[in-house]
């Protein structure tokens, strides 16, 4: 086996071509790293892990620097709006730099769609998608399954309902792809301006969308206002938001989760957020865990 095919498999680029064993297998050592008792468990001692986000991030960013000092990892962290990115450096440029400084992994964030799979065969360590585009986001789509399968025991036959801006949306995208593998029902619901037809998953309303195990509800993406997308938060929120009334129709052993981070009182509620059928911050903690597994696997 060559070493770009080792650096490959260690790396995770995104969920469309992970086989449902494997990530069965992230989601199992996850529970182990949940488990484990100790803050720090210096697996990762002696190597290095650059975070390279060139998109703005809050609980991805902060979950990976969590992940890989509670693994005894050396960690860089690097920002584009404080790097040569802002004299005109490359994006290949840079990650090649932090390449040739000695690194064992990279974490990446980045919005140029295709860039990410170009990028993995020309860099001879292990990357990690933190959110390519509106491609993939594998981790959050890990932290997703772990989530319900704490909740329902198995994914097999669950009923996930995804609502917002699924055209934009990459955690839509990893959600479809590994939620299939699995046996679970995946339905849509979305404005007819925000619908992506190119993903195999029926359209509901927002009454069917309620009828389900699973609702997980998208970031509306304000920026987008200007566009002419979204008409206003206001109207955003009348048709597809999860208002108080909507969620008082959801079964009692529904669960409410979102990837964040939030609007409040846009597609959810403000009183929802912490609602005792939510798990919206509970899917926060689950990523640590999760990237644990994930950067320990890039290191391996």
């Amino acid at each position: 086996m060559t070493t770009t095919t080792l650096v490959r498999q260690r790396s995770l680029l995104g969920l469309k071509e992970l086989s449902k064993e494997e990530i069965s297998s992230i989601l199992d050592r996850a529970a182990y790293w949940e488990a484990n008792p100790n803050k720090i468990e210096p697996v990762a001692q002696g190597k290095f892990v650059a975070n390279m986000f060139f998109e703005n991030s809050t609980r991805t960013r902060f979950s990976f620097e969590v992940a890989e000092k509670r693994l005894g990892a050396e960690v860089l962290n690097f920002s584009a709006a404080v790097s040569s990115v802002q004299k005109g450096e490359s994006i290949y440029d840079t990650v090649r730099t932090l390449e040739s400084m000695g690194i064992d992994a990279g974490v990446i964030r980045l919005k140029p769609i295709g860039l990410l799979a170009e990028l993995a065969k020309k860099i001879k360590v292990p990357l990690i998608n933190a959110g390519d585009g509106n491609n993939e986001h594998p981790t959050q789509a890990l932290l997703d399954l772990y989530t319900m399968r704490k909740q329902f025991g198995e994914l097999k036959g669950l009923n996930v309902s995804i609502v917002g801006d699924i055209m934009h949306s990459r955690v839509a995208r990893s959600n479809l792809y590994a939620l299939q593998k699995f046996g679970a029902n995946v339905r849509f619901c979305a404005p007819d301006n925000m619908k992506a037809a190119e993903l195999d998953a029926p359209y509901v309303s927002m009454e069917e969308a309620l009828r389900a195990d699973v609702i997980m509800m998208l970031r509306v993406q304000l920026e987008r206002h200007e566009s002419g997308m979204i008409n206003s938060a206001e109207a955003y929120r009348e048709h597809f938001g999860l208002t108080e009334e909507r969620a008082a129709t959801i079964a009692p052993h529904a669960i409410i989760m979102h990837p964040a981070p939030i609007n409040r009182d846009v597609e959810i509620d403000d009183s929802l957020v912490e609602h005792p059928q939510s798990r919206i911050f509970p899917q926060m903690s689950n990523g640590v865990p999760i990237r644990m597994t994930v950067i320990e696997r890039a290191l391996s």
